[in-house]
């Protein structure tokens, strides 16, 4: 995926992949990550979805990437704060309290620039990429937080019948990219009720990865 697909979907507001409440499985789930309150999430290709809103109301801090400066704004006004915006070499930060997040290409957020990352969740980063850009996106993320221990929610369908995004994401390649650093806990298998995008039979998994710590 370029860039600019994802800016047109901002731009036309085609976000069909935002959701109007917290994602029921991160609220069943996030208390697996055993993280004290105040804790730092990081949130990659966050968009301006309502777990933000969700983590925030629980005590937790959060980081987030995201590429859409409509999404980043929307957020913002929706949380009701008005952030301070400064510029960070080729990624803007907009800051408020218990809230950072870093517009931009995620290729370029570091560690430096994040800080101390607690745990991540990533509901809508890896299963918005197509193949040949999920193993660089699980490396860097991995990188940049210090294999911080995840919470990860894809989703599984015949690739056949649809075309993402969101893309398909086997149980063999989530253990391709993450068993050498952590150990896998498939958590849930969730049917998709009414199919995805109304079209294909598909479940949503939820996996702890656990780095021990």
């Amino acid at each position: 995926m370029q860039p600019d697909f994802w800016h047109k979907k901002w731009q036309e507001s085609d976000i069909g992949f935002h959701n109007s409440d917290a994602n029921p499985l991160l609220v069943k789930h996030f208390p697996a990550l055993g993280l004290a309150t105040g804790s730092r999430v990081f949130l990659p290709l966050c968009g301006k979805t309502l777990d933000i809103n969700w983590l925030l109301a629980q005590g937790f801090q959060v980081v987030g990437a995201e590429l859409s400066p409509i999404a980043i704004e929307q957020l913002f006004d929706e949380l009701g704060v008005v952030p301070e915006i400064t510029q960070q070499k080729d990624l803007q930060h907009y800051r408020a309290p218990n809230i950072d997040i870093f517009m931009g290409d995620i290729f370029n957020v570091t560690h430096n620039l994040i800080g101390q990352v607690d745990a991540i969740y990533d509901r809508a980063a890896l299963v918005a990429l197509p193949f040949d850009m999920r193993t660089r996106y699980t490396s860097h993320l991995k990188a940049i937080t210090h294999n911080a221990k995840q919470l990860m929610i894809c989703f599984v369908y015949d690739q056949n019948q649809l075309a993402g995004p969101p893309f398909s994401i086997s149980d063999d390649e989530v253990k391709a990219h993450y068993s050498a650093d952590y150990t896998l806990s498939l958590l849930e298998s969730a049917e998709v009720v009414g199919n995805l995008k109304g079209q294909c039979p598909a479940c949503e998994n939820v996996w702890l990865l656990d780095n021990g710590m």
